[in-house]
């Protein structure tokens, strides 16, 4: 199960207009209008802040040396509810070499977020995703999405849609995607 993004396609266009009107005015250059492309597998993830939700602001570099699962999720989406306390359980299971798990809302509210993870008792570190920027980056259209990251920054899968990620075949998946990349590495 996934849920679509919940924008305003029209207000959306409306902003960009303002936006390239304002610039005009400044006499900035006009922006591309494009976004840059989604992250791929295979293309390292570049450092980028994270802005702290339920703890500290980092930056993603803090997280290379090790392997990285992001989560990217949102409190309205009822998939991405149903699947937190998995990612949770994930966090500390023993049986797989180690690794971070971080959470990456996309919220309008942060408010709304912060509530969400108070009455889940979250753990995680979990950050909020201003202006879209990693959904973007992350290619995250359809939430959850969870993304699987070496230790060297490297996107080794892009998981849409709920998963129990403590449950076997996904601690399959997780150790093969680690192992395989660290063997490949090695060569």
């Amino acid at each position: 199960m996934r849920c679509e993004r919940r924008s305003d396609g029209a207000a959306r266009g409306i902003a960009t207009a303002l936006l390239a009107a304002a610039a005009l005015a400044l006499g900035l250059p006009p922006a591309s209008g494009r976004e840059p492309a989604p992250i791929r597998i295979g293309d390292v993830l570049q450092d980028a802040p994270l802005e702290g939700l339920n703890g500290p602001s980092r930056q993603l570099a803090a997280y290379r040396g090790r392997p990285l699962i992001i989560n990217v999720w949102a409190s309205w989406c009822g998939p991405c509810v149903a699947e937190m306390s998995s990612l949770e359980r994930l966090a500390w299971h023993d049986e797989l070499p180690p690794f971070a798990v971080i959470g990456i809302s996309t919220d309008d509210d942060a408010a709304q977020a912060r509530a969400f993870l108070q009455r889940s008792h979250a753990t995680l570190s979990q950050f909020i995703d201003r202006d879209q920027q990693w959904e973007n980056r992350l290619g995250a259209g359809t939430i959850p999405l969870t993304v699987l990251v070496d230790a060297d920054g490297r996107v080794v899968d892009k998981i849409h849609g709920m998963h129990d990620w403590d449950a076997p075949e996904a601690l399959q998946l997780i150790g093969r995607a680690f192992r395989a990349r660290r063997s490949g590495a090695s060569r």
